[in-house]
């Protein structure tokens, strides 16, 4: 069974491109069980140190990106935002974590001024090289960041993982999608979950 979801969550989440290729998978994976709790010690806002408690009684929504990223990120924000707004009043008890890949460029007050133009709930983190990479391994989350040249130190290209990662009340790991998942069925998702958050999402 552990391999199996393996195999899918390789195929889900691989190291994709900052350019839309072809159709993705858009079911949801129910990981409870499979992937570890929500943890990390990482830098938000005027280089505040943000853990995951900060999160405790909260639906998170966790992407992996970077502020430069021309398309993926940010569609993938304004669905997560979307999602967080078509709650309504429950969309309050829902929050979008966005954890750059990129902290060469991605500064603690720039991610988020980022992020909160896509809602202004959102939480922004970084930290170093070696911090990014180990949360990013606790998740499995693949990325490489190409070698800048010396003409241009801060143009160079980013390839991430492009799941979204949802994570109940409790900090477990619930479910992780394909960021060509419909707002609809991520909705519905999170709903579930913020209603019920002892029962299986189905």
């Amino acid at each position: 069974m552990r391999i199996i979801l393996n195999f899918l969550l390789v195929l889900l989440l691989s190291l994709g491109s900052t350019v839309q290729t072809a159709s993705a998978a858009t079911t949801l994976h129910n990981i409870r069980g499979f992937f570890p709790d929500l943890q990390f010690s990482l830098q938000g806002a005027g280089d505040k140190t943000v853990t995951q408690k900060a999160l405790e009684g909260k639906v998170v929504l966790l992407y992996f990106g970077y502020t430069n990223c021309p398309d993926v990120c940010p569609t993938t924000m304004a669905e997560m935002a979307q999602v967080i707004k078509n709650l309504g009043q429950e969309g309050s008890d829902a929050r979008i974590v966005f954890i750059s890949v990129d902290p060469s460029r991605d500064t603690p007050d720039k991610l988020q001024t980022y992020v909160r133009l896509f809602s202004k709930d959102a939480l922004g983190l970084t930290g170093s090289q070696a911090v990014i990479a180990d949360v990013a391994r606790r998740y499995r989350v693949a990325y490489q960041i190409e070698r800048p040249t010396t003409e241009n130190k801060n143009n160079y290209a980013v390839t991430h993982s492009r799941g979204i990662y949802i994570f109940d009340q409790q900090g477990r790991a619930r479910l992780v999608a394909s960021d060509a998942e419909s707002v609809n069925v991520l909705t519905a998702a999170v709903k579930k979950i913020i209603d019920h958050p002892d029962k299986d999402v189905s």
